[in-house]
């Protein structure tokens, strides 16, 4: 039986036109992909020696606890996942190989490195997404990968995002569930380039000869992620937003819109639609970037909330993928996994419960008064009293609940290592 905040709130959402029944069974068909780097600070499980170089991603902080081998990390994203309800998936990068000793090099890599990460996904239900791995690695010390320069260079990454592809598509086979292959590098210049031109040339054919490669596209997504800035290559990335998006609608492939890669003042929710028109799909890299791509664990603050609500009232959900991509090793990173995901869960449901029919109706009739009155009204409606509910049907902990447990694990296992 529904708890009587439930039913209360269920009855005032209808008095707007919005059944929270409908609402609860929509979002339990969309599943989050959670990221596996935000439990080991982006470290990843190669040899030593190519950890940290070359690197472009930085997770601050030093709190105990973080996993150091396979099989602690897949119990925190167990723990984790204990206490986020609904359907979720599993975002891994290339570099997170488990099987195989000696790993073999990036452009070699078969499905069979990442055996264990598909038997624990059948295991948990989990779907997976992957990624290659380009940065952390001797051949990309000097900051350029796909655009480089030397031939031989550009080559090795080129084999090495084709094996992604081809893990991806195996793997999608195997879950029977369509796994997305997002390729992200850091290629770009400190400080102004005398040749903007040459580098993006050189990444455009690169990913032409990715693409080139035959993998199937019922089972491997492919999509490409764009970038600002970041740290050391202040001045001009290789990839940028208009680069990649023209790449992608005159392919035809997916585009990624990752949250903290844009200036902290442009609205990534605007560009869902924009980009809708032109590219067959969308996958969202969801974070919170603060001065600089920070990728903090985001929160319910406005610009997150309106990129997930925008999901849905857009009408396209079945276009777009929804993934995280943060990694803060200040705080406990099983809460940070768990704050992170029913976050992203939480926008997903605001956007259910809006009135978007009513709202669209006054604004096509010109009432912009009204619309902006009931846009207002919404925000004050019971969602949490929907969201616990929620909760409670998937047998999760409601908030203000959960956290005791992640405590516990932290004093019981995190603590010991």
């Amino acid at each position: 039986m529904s708890h009587p905040i439930y039913e209360i709130a269920k009855e005032q959402f209808a008095a707007v036109g919005v059944e929270t029944e409908a609402a609860l069974q929509a979002l339990d068909k969309i599943p989050v992909s959670m990221h596996c780097w935000q439990g080991d600070d982006v470290a990843g499980f190669e040899a030593p020696e190519k950890a940290g170089a070359g690197n472009g991603c930085v997770a601050t902080g030093n709190y105990p606890g973080k996993a150091t081998n396979p099989a602690e990390l897949m119990a925190d994203l167990e723990q984790a996942a204990a206490h986020i309800p609904g359907p979720l998936r599993l975002n891994l990068h290339a570099s997170y190989a488990t099987d195989g000793s000696p790993l073999p090099e990036r452009d070699e890599l078969t499905v069979d490195n990442f055996r264990s990460w598909v038997d624990w996904a059948k295991a948990q239900q989990f779907g997976i997404d992957f990624n290659p791995t380009s940065f952390s690695h001797p051949k990309a010390e000097d900051g350029f990968t796909l655009s480089h320069q030397d031939a031989g260079i550009r080559q090795f990454w080129i084999d090495h995002c084709i094996a992604c592809r081809k893990i991806g598509a195996v793997i999608g086979e195997e879950l029977n569930n369509p796994v997305v292959n997002n390729i992200w590098i850091p290629d770009g210049y400190k400080d102004t380039p005398a040749d903007r031109f040459a580098p993006r040339e050189r990444l455009k054919d690169s990913l032409d000869a990715i693409f080139a490669a035959d993998v199937s596209k019922k089972w491997n997504i492919d999509a490409v992620e764009s970038k600002l800035f970041g740290i050391g290559v202040e001045s001009y990335t290789v990839g940028s937003s208009e680069f990649y998006l023209a790449y992608a609608a005159t392919r035809q492939i997916a585009l990624c819109l990752d949250a903290g890669h844009f200036h902290p003042t442009e609205s990534v929710a605007d560009k869902i639609s924009a980009a809708l028109l032109y590219v067959p799909e969308l996958l969202l890299h969801v974070s919170r970037g603060v001065r600089w791509d920070s990728d903090h664990v985001i929160t319910l603050d406005d610009p997150t909330t309106a990129i997930l609500q925008e999901c849905v009232t857009s009408g396209q959900m079945e276009r777009i993928h929804v993934g995280l991509d943060f990694f803060d090793a200040s705080i406990n990173r099983i809460a940070a996994w768990v704050i992170g995901t029913r976050n992203a869960k939480k926008g997903l449901l605001k956007g259910l419960l809006q009135p978007t029919q009513a709202l669209r109706e006054v604004e096509l009739a010109g009432d912009y008064t009204s619309r902006l009155a009931m846009m207002e009204d919404a925000r004050s409606l019971p969602w949490g009293a929907v969201w616990n509910e929620y909760c409670e049907r998937q047998d999760t902990a409601g908030d203000n609940q959960w956290l005791g447990a992640v405590k516990a694990y932290e004093s019981s296992v995190l603590s010991g290592r």
